[in-house]
């Protein structure tokens, strides 16, 4: 958790341009270079704001999100007006003290003024996103998303993830940053390219998910999500057989677009139903049917779950998921001579780390290990 105060400037580039039917109306960006008017209040936050570099050592390779920028320049305007600094902290690592108070009025005025409910969601998440990256830098390793005092990442060890296989984190930015998120360690394994990070609600990372299953084809894509109420098949009901005979013969280079696409929910389940929703609405639109979902035969049981009860024994962390998808499709014939259950191991050890760093954090803080268990069946 975030517990101390903490206050930083920002800086930011030309935010880029991407077609999509989702696109939201803006005013034209000036860009790097060109000239600016002394009596435009944003054009002096400009130099303030997150760089390119900073960014994608969160873990992702996309240019900066652009109502992100957006969001952060209202907010260093903000600053400004009232003669005072971000701060954030406490639970949560919030922006604290009266500017809260006074961004959040704006906040409000500005999301009800919105009746588009795209736009209400595009602007939700660039300013949850926004608000966690102000308040976790210099404060959080970048590479773990631990408080630096409890940075893992010297006791993480790498693993290349099967080239076939590509996975999409598709997480709530409610998730982004949080020290005890275990969908990071899925791109701190295997890489950003083998596992990508796509921010729900964030227009330019939706377009890079949906571009790549638009090239990929409906048949390389999956979501793993067990839902309850969808036609969901188990990893041993698919047959793999006609999309590994696209692979056959590629090198791990050439093949990144034919890979077999998993998508994996990254939030809380209160939030989950919410992002699967989306994801089919868009399936819907892209290919005319539903999203194709796969569940796991036996959910695997996270270490995690000795600090993060989950509300019933079927359900578990999301690295958790993409261990047990990965051990289930190791004990198909065909994926057999692949290295899928060492690959599911190095998660496993993973998610180890990341429970031992917390764990430790706890103690030091002198707060309890064990939390009340939630196994009930919903």
């Amino acid at each position: 958790m975030l517990a101390t105060a903490r206050v930083y400037n920002l800086r930011c580039p030309s935010p880029p341009t991407i077609f999509n039917q989702w696109k939201m109306d803006s005013q034209p960006k000036i860009g790097r270079g060109s000239s600016r008017s002394s009596s435009s209040p944003k054009a002096d936050l400009r130099g303030d704001a997150i760089s390119l570099r900073e960014w994608q050592g969160w873990g992702t390779s996309s240019q900066i999100p652009t109502m992100v920028v957006d969001v952060i320049e209202d907010l260093k305007l903000l600053e400004r007006d009232m003669d005072a600094q971000m701060s954030f902290g406490g639970l949560g690592g919030k922006l604290q003290g009266n500017l809260k108070v006074q961004e959040d009025k704006k906040h409000r005025a500005k999301y009800q003024a919105l009746t588009d409910s795209e736009k209400k969601l595009q602007f939700f998440a660039a300013r949850q996103i926004a608000c966690r990256l102000l308040g976790s830098r210099g404060y959080l390793c970048q590479k773990c998303w631990l408080a630096s005092e409890d940075c893992m990442c010297s006791k993480l060890v790498s693993c290349s993830l099967w080239h076939g296989i590509r996975f999409w984190l598709y997480m709530h930015p409610k998730d982004f940053l949080r020290q005890n998120n275990t969908g990071k360690l899925l791109w701190q394994t295997f890489g950003i390219q083998a596992a990508s990070l796509c921010l729900y609600g964030i227009r330019e990372h939706e377009e890079i998910m949906w571009n790549a299953f638009k090239l990929a084809g409906k048949s390389m894509v999956w979501c793993l999500y067990p839902n309850k109420n969808a036609s969901a098949k188990s990893v041993q009901d698919i047959c793999f057989h006609e999309s590994l005979t696209s692979l056959e013969g590629q090198s791990p280079v050439t093949c990144g677009d034919n890979a077999l696409n998993f998508i994996l929910i990254d939030g809380t389940w209160s939030n989950s139903a919410a992002m699967f929703r989306r994801l089919k609405e868009h399936a819907n639109l892209l290919w005319g049917e539903d999203l194709p979902c796969i569940s796991l035969s036996v959910p695997g049981v996270s270490t995690m779950h000795k600090l993060r009860p989950q509300p019933s024994w079927d359900r578990t962390c999301t690295s958790a998921a993409a261990m047990g998808l990965l051990s289930e499709l190791h004990l198909l014939p065909e994926f057999s001579s692949y290295g899928l259950d060492k690959q599911a191991e190095a998660v496993e050890n993973a998610l180890d780390v990341l429970l031992d760093a917390l764990t430790a954090r706890r103690l030091r803080m002198g707060r309890s290990i064990t939390r009340r268990e939630r196994h009930n069946n919903i």
